[in-house]
Order: C-alpha cells, then structure tokens, then sequence
C-alpha cells in the first residue's frame, strides 16, 4: 500500500445541494451518498462563487479564485495560464498516477496521465441512456488497474447524470412521479415552451404534450437516484480492493440547476443560491471524523490546498512555491476556525452576463448586458 493515500474526486454536474436527501430534501433520491456522508464531513455551506462549468472547475482544480485562474466563461478561449498549476500536476510531481474519466477538453483537465471518455447522451433520438453506468463500466477497471501499480493515485470522474436534459433511465423515470404529465388542466409548462431562446432544446427532451412542471423536476430527482445507486458501486470497488480506507474520497459538484425558479427553467443559469450552493462530502477515516456536518462557509477554491493537506503535502507544496487563493478545510474540521470567507464575489458568464456580491443576509446582483427573461 502506498505511503500517500489515494485520492478520488467525485465530481457532479448540476447538482442541486438541496435536492439531496441528505440536505435536508424530503425525497429519497441519495441513499448511498448519505451513509456515505455518514462516514465522513458534510459540508453544509459550499458555493461555487463562477458560474458554469468552465470556471467552476478550474478554481476547484487550481485552487484559485477567478481572478487567478482568467476562466469566467463558459466558452474559454485557450488554455488554462501557465501560472495556474492544476491538480493533475502537482500530484503528478509527487508521485501519484492521475486519471481523468470523462473530464476531457476543459481548460482545468490539463496534465493527467490518462484521459478515459465514456458513453454520454447519444442523440436525443436515441432516448435514456444509462450514463452513470456507462461510467462505472469505464471507471473500475481503471481503479483496479492503478491499485495494481502500487502508486498513490489521482482520479477524477465527472458524472453527467444531472445535466440537462434529464433522462434517467427506467425504473428511475417514475420513482418520484405518479401523475398525468401531459393533463391538459394543469398550464405549468406553458411560459417555459413560450421561452423562445430555449423552447426548442425544451421540445427535443421532453414528451409531446407535456403540460406539467413537476414530471421534469420528477426527472432530475430521478437522474440525482440513479446516479447514487450507480455510485455505490464505486464504493464497494475500493472496498473489495481494501483500499477504502487509504483513499481521500471527496464527492461535490461544480454548481447547482434551476428547474422552476426564478424565471430560469431547467437548465444553470443566474446567480441564485440554487445555482451557487453545491454539495461538498469528504471521507478519509485517518483525519475526517465520521459524521461531521460543517456550517462554515467554504469555496471551490479551497479543495486542492484541502486535498495536499490530507495527503501530507501542504509543507512540501508551500516549499516548492504553489500558492492557493484558498486555504485548508481541515482548519473547519479541526475547529481552528468557524468559517471562511462569508461575502465573497460572485460571477457568471454563459448565455447572461452577471456579477455581483453574496453575504449571508444579502445578494447584489448586477446585469451587465440585458437579461432574455
């Protein structure tokens, strides 16, 4: 077994923290994330401060804010600077073998020493698809492939599950919906269909003469299920490897979803909480107390500095010169701190352009072109 742990970044496209039962969520959609949880810290108050992807990761993956990464777009044009070491590389320089699955083409996924693709949606023709078993059947054999090296390893793995369009896979379609999606009584769908800039993606997912808003939001709380089952089978992987406990598993997700909110139907736009506030659970038996649920605010930013600090290096990294925007989560853990950085800058820059300020009382919020709504 390696003398540095393993380390496993479970990263989750549009993942809503609050359509997490163990959130708080009164559907049952993560089961086994929440014994999961169980097992380690939950942190109650994460936000991704740049919105969407693009941005998100890179601060995640560097450590730095916005302003250090230059990644606000969701289109960034050319790579990640120079000056902003990633995740990959720095683990790369002590030792670790690293992994990319399905985390390929962003500016942040520079520097791994493989990159595994797997099946995502298909066509919209082609209906569900079962992405996250899609992933899984990619992801073990690589896991079992890099514990038989005998090297500490590095993997990412970016679950799609729910990322618009919403289509889990059958029994999951139904778990959470038990009506008439297409009653003509109910109007709920119709200012969404008469969003002209997004009424034809719309159309192209969801069923001819859908009338009713809660079958979609049905569907994404069922792609959250199917995805939770689909990730407990990566659990038991690193059980039945025996390595589950020398491995720093951290499960988040890049930024949240609006479904019916604000005038922003089904997709991650805007700089409300629901797109801001994101999930972040991290086990590690050797230095994470099980069971821990953690009120202090914390960032993107503020996951590599963690994860170096885990895997022993924070000395070693601070003396070869990485320097992070971020700062360690073990000082919430350990209870040498209650909090970082309650008001903090908050940016997006997709189809609107916004930025702004968040407080834990209030939100400035500024267009800086007009909004389509």
């Amino acid at each position: 077994m390696p003398d540095n742990p393993n380390i496993l970044l479970i990263a989750i496209d549009s993942i809503r923290a609050d359509h997490m039962s163990c959130y708080g969520y009164d559907r049952l959609t993560t089961p086994h994330i929440d014994r999961f949880a169980q097992s380690g810290a939950l942190f109650e108050n994460t936000f991704s401060p740049h919105i969407p992807t693009t941005p998100a990761y890179a601060s995640m993956l560097t450590g730095l804010d916005c302003f250090g990464t230059q990644v606000v777009a969701l289109r960034h044009q050319g790579p990640l600077r120079a000056e902003a070491p990633t995740a990959a590389e720095i683990f790369r320089r002590y030792g670790y073998n690293t992994t990319s699955v399905g985390f390929k083409g962003n500016p942040s996924s520079r520097g791994y020493d493989n990159y595994v693709e797997f099946a995502g949606w298909g066509s919209f023709a082609h209906g569900r698809s079962p992405k996250a078993q899609n992933l899984n059947d990619v992801t073990i054999p690589e896991l079992e492939r890099l514990n038989a090296e005998g090297a500490p390893w590095f993997v990412t793995l970016r679950h799609m599950d729910p990322h618009a369009p919403y289509l889990p896979p059958e029994p999951y379609e139904r778990m959470f919906y038990h009506g008439d999606e297409c009653d003509p009584s109910n109007r709920s769908m119709d200012p969404v269909f008469s969003f002209k800039p997004f009424a034809v993606f719309y159309k192209s997912w969801m069923p001819p003469g859908l009338t009713d808003k809660d079958y979609i939001i049905a569907q994404y709380d069922g792609a959250i299920a199917y995805m939770d089952a689909c990730i407990q089978a990566i659990f038991e992987a690193l059980d039945s490897m025996g390595i589950a406990d020398n491995t720093i598993v951290v499960l988040n997700g890049d930024h949240g979803e609006t479904l019916y909110d604000h005038e922003l139907w089904f997709d991650h736009h805007g700089i409300f909480d629901n797109v801001l506030h994101v999930p972040l659970i991290i086990r590690y038996p050797d230095r994470i107390p099980a069971g821990a649920r953690l009120s202090g605010f914390n960032q993107h930013k503020d996951l590599l500095p963690t994860l170096l600090d885990l895997a022993g290096l924070a000395d070693q990294s601070a003396d070869d010169g990485y320097q992070f925007d971020g700062q360690s989560l073990m000082a919430l853990v350990n209870g040498e701190e209650t909090s970082f950085d309650s008001e903090f800058y908050i940016s997006e820059c997709t189809w609107m352009r916004k930025h702004g300020w968040r407080s834990p009382g209030w939100k400035l919020m500024i267009a800086l072109e007009p909004d389509f709504h």
